[in-house]
């Protein structure tokens, strides 16, 4: 009985508070509400970078299959895909690196890399910059 009771405190203090907050932003004067929402909206929105979205495992997730050795904050990465160094190196031209992230299929069928592009995994301006980054490793 004791418990319930301390359930019930806990219950009617919580909808009090709540109840507070609610009534508080009801009440508040538009200006006070407009001088904040600028300030709030004012960060500017960071723009994704080639590295940002090869780390992004929503989008390039290059991560999962690919290690990256001269990358130091490249964590927890994949060893099924061939690990990228060097690949200026290895693609002379950088056209051919950006072919390959957008449809590897069409220079080895066989290829169990997805096509970004052909796919829609990825934009071509995402993969642009992610061409841009790992051609720089």
């Amino acid at each position: 009985m004791r418990k319930l009771h301390h359930v019930a405190a806990a219950c009617a203090i919580s909808a009090i508070m709540l109840s507070g907050n609610v009534w508080a932003q009801a009440t508040a004067t538009p200006a006070a509400t407009a001088t904040a929402t600028p300030a709030a909206s004012a960060a500017p929105k960071k723009e994704e970078t080639g590295k940002d979205i090869a780390f992004n495992r929503t989008k390039g997730n290059c991560l999962a299959c690919h290690g990256m050795p001269t990358v130091p904050d490249a964590e927890s990465t994949g060893t099924y895909g061939p690990p990228l160094i060097a690949m200026s190196a290895r693609f002379p031209d950088k056209a051919k690196l950006r072919a390959q992230i957008w449809d590897a299929t069409a220079m080895n069928p066989a290829t169990s890399m997805i096509p970004f592009g052909k796919h829609g995994v990825l934009t071509a301006q995402e993969i642009d910059k992610v061409t841009d980054f790992v051609y720089g490793l």
